[in-house]
């Protein structure tokens, strides 16, 4: 993939299945944003292939690859604050196919984020930080993906709230989602994922598993290398 001159990933493969979390980590501008944004097909790879279920998604329209099974979470959470949560929720039904019970989905996202439900007629501006972030997820969730793409879900929250986050995409990987995960905190994805790539300089350098979660010098390593 491209930004204009600038090949911003080179030769990335890696696959991803139900039930798995599968982590991209490494430094500000390594490329992991520009790969979440090609799968969800808002940049378009040079060359290569992304698949879904066998079937390649390259060249289709965002709106399409939502409908597909994709959800993404953008970094900076993307909210609108002057609509209530419960409106800003019910935005991600414009991407969920026509299958499965809503309101049993919608259950399960009150279940998960508690406070969705609580403030569902506040204005969602006046939430904090991570309470936007847990909106954003629940707001993906509702369109019934097979895949969720978080982009720095922890950027810029509180400890608390950082927990609350990682405890949520452990149930969202036990109810058999499969989530593809940018993060900056490095430590706890690669303890959180079933495995993790390091990404450097558009290329993949590392594999990580959640035993390697301890091993602060490889990672390091690879990061700048």
């Amino acid at each position: 993939m491209r930004h204009g001159a600038v090949a911003a990933v080179r030769g990335v493969s890696f696959a991803l299945d139900r039930g798995e979390i599968v982590g991209l980590i490494g430094p500000n501008g390594a490329g992991k944003s520009s790969t979440l944004h090609a799968v969800m097909g808002l940049l378009r790879p040079v060359k290569g292939d992304i698949r879904l279920h066998g079937t390649s998604v390259v060249g289709r329209r965002p709106e399409d690859v939502a409908r597909a099974g994709v959800a993404l979470v953008p970094e900076g959470r993307r909210i609108y604050g002057e609509l209530t949560v419960d409106e800003n929720l019910r935005l991600g039904l414009a991407g969920r196919r026509a299958r499965g019970d809503l309101d049993a989905d919608l259950k399960r996202v009150y279940d998960l984020f508690p406070v969705v439900e609580e403030f569902r007629r506040r204005p969602a501006g006046a939430l904090s930080g991570g309470q936007q972030q847990q909106l954003a997820i629940a707001r993906a969730l509702v369109a019934d993906p097979d895949v969720l793409l978080l982009d720095e879900p922890s950027l810029g929250l509180a400890p608390l709230m950082v927990d609350i986050v990682f405890d949520a995409l452990r149930a969202i990987r036990d109810r058999g989602l499969a989530v593809l995960l940018v993060e900056q905190r490095a430590q706890r994805t690669v303890a959180l994922a079933d495995r993790s790539h390091v990404m450097s300089n558009g290329t993949l350098r590392l594999t990580l598993g959640p035993e390697d979660a301890a091993d602060t010098t490889t990672m390091v390593a690879a990061y700048f290398a």
